[in-house]
């Protein structure tokens, strides 16, 4: 169900006013509308046929989701004219919008966005579009930065932010890779790393940790384990090398063996037999 009127039939006098009225995104300077984009026009579901100022604004009001492509319908905000898509009112002459996109049935008068259309990810991209490159296996478009220099997951963004649940693929929040090659929404890793280091799905470091991993060795260095554990052994597993290893047992830390790395699991903790010797 939607809460929009219809042009399905004769609408009403409140009908009429709900549908004509104009929408803005800053009501200030008279930019026309939505919180979502800027644009002289609104479209028409063809779903429900209702009308919305944009895609968003429909999925926000509706029990079920716009398909932009199947979008055939705009009304202009100028002239209130219902016509089909177009970059251009065929009534008034208003040009609909800086850039538009019959692919994705997308208006964007927004110069700053420098919106560009990608057709191997099938939707179109906020640019400029000389600053991204396509990667085929992971299935999107990265800064022109990460070519040849980053870890590929095949379709690593057709999931969903492992902090806020959304749909990474189609969002519009800005997405960050990580080294390990999964990524997450922009925001929610500047929040999540206030308080973890680990990426949340496969838990390897997400950035440089040598300076920490240092000043965790000057910290043990200083701070010796009780005389009583010194013959317990942790068998610990690598977050970052994936490899296994034995340590010294630690309350807190257990250092790899093979990339030094604190960013360990401990498996099983062993007590070694007291009679034993090992020569250094």
């Amino acid at each position: 169900m939607c809460n929009p009127a219809a042009f399905n039939g004769p609408p009403s006098l409140d009908q009429q006013q709900d549908i004509y009225a104009k929408s803005y995104k800053d009501l200030s300077k008279g930019i026309l509308g939505c919180p979502h984009y800027q644009r002289n026009v609104k479209i028409q579901a063809n779903c429900c046929g209702k009308i919305f100022p944009c895609r968003i604004c429909h999925d926000e009001a509706c029990d079920h989701p716009i398909i932009r492509q199947e979008i055939k319908n705009m009304l202009c905000m100028h002239c209130n004219t219902l016509q089909p898509a177009s970059q251009t009112c065929n009534h008034c002459g208003i040009q609909a919008s800086q850039y538009y996109c019959d692919k994705c049935k997308l208006w964007d008068n927004d110069s700053q966005n420098h919106t560009y259309h990608c057709d191997e990810c099938g939707l179109c991209r906020n640019g400029p579009k000389e600053n991204f490159f396509h990667c085929p296996t992971c299935n999107v478009c990265m800064t022109i930065s990460m070519k040849n220099n980053h870890r590929c997951i095949e379709r690593s963004l057709e999931s969903d932010c492992p902090i806020c649940g959304e749909y990474m693929f189609t969002s519009r929040t800005t997405v960050t890779f990580m080294p390990c090659g999964h990524c997450i929404h922009k925001p929610c890793y500047t929040a999540y790393s206030q308080t973890s280091y680990q990426c949340p799905t496969c838990l390897k470091s997400m950035t440089d940790m040598s300076d920490y991993f240092t000043f965790l060795d000057q910290e043990l260095a200083q701070q010796t384990m009780p005389a009583e554990y010194k013959h317990f052994i942790s068998h610990i597993f690598c977050n970052d090398c994936e490899k296994r290893s034995e340590t010294d047992y630690h309350f807190f830390y257990h250092k790899c063996c093979h990339c030094k790395s604190y960013n360990t699991t401990v498996l099983k903790t062993t007590e070694q037999d007291k009679t034993t010797t090992t020569s250094s």
